[in-house]
């Protein structure tokens, strides 16, 4: 739900260098842990069917403050898992950045503000069952704070980098972008909601995609075998 939509050359070398870098490491590990792992079968078709909805709906703008969206990286952590929500995470901001929709130099941060929402969103969701939680609260719940942590960390990025020809102090831009933050906050909460009538959907017709086959809280879809 959050990403960075300024243009090419608006961070600071220093910046593109430091985000690009964190970004290589998480793909590296998670590249790795995969490998080290292997892939469920169904999880190979679910990925796919979870990045291609998440671009689709990824590339729907409203132009609102800089623009806002939504992306599903919250139902995307819940449904593939961290390792596989990372690496959609990843390659749905290749394709949006190859059409334009955030520039090519910020894909690492990108790349990061929306891992965190999908990583984060998953181990909530997890959390949330095994405390006994019904599956819509903790489906909403986990998105809410999945994609809340990703504008966050946007947030972050945006004000350490500074931004490049802008006219405002840092404290001003600091507050610009506490407004921005606020704002996705918002959407996060109506992303949240949405994302816990499709957990519960899926829970009463196939259990097995959201890894809840059994009892409720049993059993962890990572998107990789152990």
């Amino acid at each position: 739900m959050a990403h960075i939509h300024l243009g090419e050359g608006s961070f600071p070398l220093w910046a593109l260098a430091l985000w690009t870098a964190l970004g290589t490491v998480l793909i590296s590990t998670v590249v790795y842990r995969v490998r080290k792992g292997g892939i469920e079968t169904h999880q190979i078709a679910l990925a796919g069917i979870a990045a291609a909805a998440s671009f689709a709906i990824f590339q729907l703008n409203i132009p609102v403050w800089g623009g806002i969206h939504m992306n599903l990286t919250g139902l995307v952590g819940i449904l593939a898992g961290p390792l596989l929500g990372a690496l959609i995470a990843l390659v749905v901001n290749i394709f949006s950045a190859a059409l334009g929709h955030g520039a090519v130099g910020l894909l690492g941060a990108n790349t990061l503000v929306n891992a965190s929402e999908a990583i984060v969103a998953y181990y909530a969701f997890r959390t949330l069952v095994r405390m006994d939680w019904d599956v819509f609260p903790a489906g909403a719940s986990a998105a809410t704070l999945g994609l809340s942590a990703g504008a966050i960390l946007m947030g972050a990025i945006i004000v350490i980098s500074g931004v490049n020809g802008s006219a405002l102090p840092r404290a001003d831009l600091t507050v610009a972008v506490a407004g921005l933050v606020g704002l996705n906050l918002g959407v996060a909460v109506i992303e949240g909601i949405l994302t816990g009538f499709i957990v519960q959907f899926l829970v009463s017709v196939r259990p097995d995609l959201v890894g809840l086959v059994g009892s409720v809280g049993s059993g962890e879809s990572s998107g990789v075998t152990a």
